[in-house]
């Protein structure tokens, strides 16, 4: 008899929601295995730095709430990754407390994995040193004294610690930073079934109905994994999955069309096939997996770079626009001499000022390739500092000189700034920057994660 086993993704981040309803059809489907993706570094270093929260907790606790109760009236694991944004152990904490608050709440009792993917200074320190970690294309340098002021560093975890939790009985697993695919293929993997098909399936369900061929919010993803395929299908009758839809989702986020490197090895796709079983589901077939020849789980960290502060304008003079160039740079030239004026040189030594030009290059900055400006530019001038004192000052010059700095076609005092807010300096507070792009290499490949098992 074919073997099958029933995977369902709630939504696609931890407190980005998802219809009621859909969460009931999919759970009449009768999942064998709940998991669901509680970060990323995609909104960049600020929560891995900060340890701050993506969503806030109120909209976890609803994800989770009905995740938690779900999952245990049907007596299925529940796999929760990457919580609570960067995976640290500050954001792992968080999360930890609302499935305990939940519990509480309803008298559920179950035993719960926690793993940790915070590794030690020492232990990193000591795999540097040993030449377990290497840099991956366009890393920075790395060497002890990076690894010091970076605020939090984690390890990007595979199935392993899953399967080590699984194994000690938890049946709700939540991990700190982890491959979002790995949730997924944990269970798939444990129990046997060809780890192509696992992870590819892992990496279609890790960001629940983005496969959709239009997707308008966050919904439910089903899929069924077999030992020559798998299927995908969305519980929400509005939604559906075309092969262009499940195949694009294939190269989502991901530098190969191909490959799909994770910890313990790399799903091919070159071969893999994307057929329609109904106008709604979609069957793929032939995913290929090769093993590493060791595991080696990818390293980020973050480290605190200044306090920002912006100011947003637009400017829609177009004798202005035409010499947009120069006159930023004599604006550029005053706001850095009056913060050299307030503070002293000393002060601002380090300070950045960035100019973003929305309208000509604001997103793509010198790679874009049309450098054309429309009839307004919207101007973000962008101060990061020692201190938030500091940012803020130069921010308040920074508005007041951008919005009077002269052209030499004009004559007495301009207005050449459209100022949208008051006061028009925004403080942002603390800004962070990457601090690895590398990988380690343990010599076990639970070396870098703490597995914690608590009975609710």
């Amino acid at each position: 008899m074919a073997r099958e086993l029933r995977l369902l993704a709630p939504t696609s981040l931890l407190g980005a929601g998802f219809r009621f309803e859909s969460l009931r059809t999919a759970m009449a489907w009768q999942p064998d295995v709940m998991g669901c993706d509680a970060g990323s570094t995609d909104p960049g270093p600020y929560f891995l730095g900060s340890g701050e929260l993506y969503f806030s907790r109120d909209a976890m606790r609803r994800d989770l709430e009905h995740m938690l109760l779900a999952a245990r009236g049907a007596e299925i694991p529940l796999l929760i990754g990457s919580a609570a944004a960067g995976g640290t152990n500050a954001q792992l904490a968080v999360a930890v407390e609302l499935a305990e608050e939940i519990a509480a709440k309803h008298g559920l009792h179950f035993r719960l994995g926690v793993v940790s993917c915070e590794p030690p200074r020492d232990y990193l320190r000591r795999s540097l040193s040993e030449g377990r970690i290497r840099a991956l294309a366009n890393a920075p340098d790395l060497d002890e004294a990076v690894l010091e002021r970076s605020e939090n560093i984690v390890a990007m975890a595979g199935v392993e610690p899953f399967h080590a939790a699984l194994d000690s009985g938890a049946d709700v697993v939540i991990c700190g930073r982890c491959s979002d695919a790995a949730i997924f293929a944990a269970v798939p993997t444990k129990e046997g079934f060809p780890p192509g098909l696992a992870w590819h399936a892992g990496k279609i369900l890790e960001c629940s109905a983005a496969c959709v061929v239009q997707r308008k919010y966050a919904d439910p993803l089903f899929a069924w994994v077999r030992d020559d395929c798998f299927v995908v299908e969305p519980p929400n009758p509005d939604y559906r999955c075309s092969p262009v839809s499940v195949a694009s989702h294939t190269l989502y986020e991901n530098g190969s069309p191909y490959e799909l490197v994770e910890p313990s090895g790399t799903v091919y796709s070159d071969e893999s096939t994307y057929e329609p079983v109904s106008d709604r589901a979609v069957r793929v077939a032939g995913s290929r997996f090769a093993a590493a020849e060791n595991v080696t789980n990818k390293l980020e960290g973050a480290e605190l770079v200044g306090y920002q502060a912006i100011v947003i304008g637009a400017v829609r003079d177009p004798v202005i626009i035409r010499q947009l160039d120069s006159w930023l740079e004599g604006v550029r030239e005053t706001i850095q001499s009056k913060a050299e004026g307030i503070f002293g040189a000393a002060a601002v030594e380090g300070m950045t000022l960035t100019v973003r030009r929305y309208g000509i290059d604001g997103v793509m900055g010198p790679l874009e390739p049309t450098p054309s400006p429309a009839h307004e530019v919207c101007l973000v001038i962008e101060v990061t500092a020692a201190s938030q004192k500091i940012a803020n000052a130069v921010a308040k010059a920074a508005a007041h000189v951008a919005a009077h700095y002269a052209v030499p076609e004009y004559s007495g005092l301009i207005t050449a700034l459209a100022l949208p807010y008051s006061p028009p300096e925004l403080p942002r507070g603390p800004v962070y920057r990457f601090t690895l792009n590398h990988v380690l290499e343990p010599a076990d490949a639970l070396d870098p994660f703490g597995l914690e098992l608590i009975d609710l």
